[in-house]
């Protein structure tokens, strides 16, 4: 394949946009890409992200007005952030009111550092120790 192709975002269902909102900007460190009402619809679109649209991939926070919560199903996985020192970041969370569910420590069968931690609707967030 010749083009050029990037991700650009990924979408998320959350029952409590606001609820979601401080988690992935405040508790995690994202900023608010931009976010859209569609009255007609009963939904709103908020994009955060580390970096620009134009540049960095974002994570899309859809929330239908009428739905309350989502069941998550068995296919999804999680989010996987790189971070540069996995136990500041975990403990930051912590103190931030976010939900560590997985203290850092080597993989299982491996040795990569990591950590999981859950957004208000219960996604999984992974911490992957970067090396420096």
């Amino acid at each position: 394949m010749t083009a050029r192709m990037r991700i650009l975002h990924t979408m998320l269902r959350v029952g409590d946009l606001e609820k979601s909102l401080d988690f992935y900007t405040r508790v995690v460190g994202m900023t608010l890409l931009r976010r859209h009402d569609y009255p007609e619809g009963r939904f709103t679109l908020a994009f955060v992200g580390f970096g620009p649209e134009d540049t960095h991939p974002a994570l899309e926070l859809t929330h239908n007005w009428d739905t309350a919560k989502y069941e998550l199903g068995t296919a999804y996985g999680h989010i996987a952030l790189g971070v540069s020192d996995i136990h500041a970041t975990a403990n930051a969370i912590r103190a931030a009111g976010g939900k560590v569910v997985r203290e850092p420590g080597p993989m299982k069968h491996g040795t990569t550092v990591i950590a999981f931690v859950e957004d208000p609707d219960g996604y999984k967030v992974e911490l992957i120790q970067q090396k420096s």
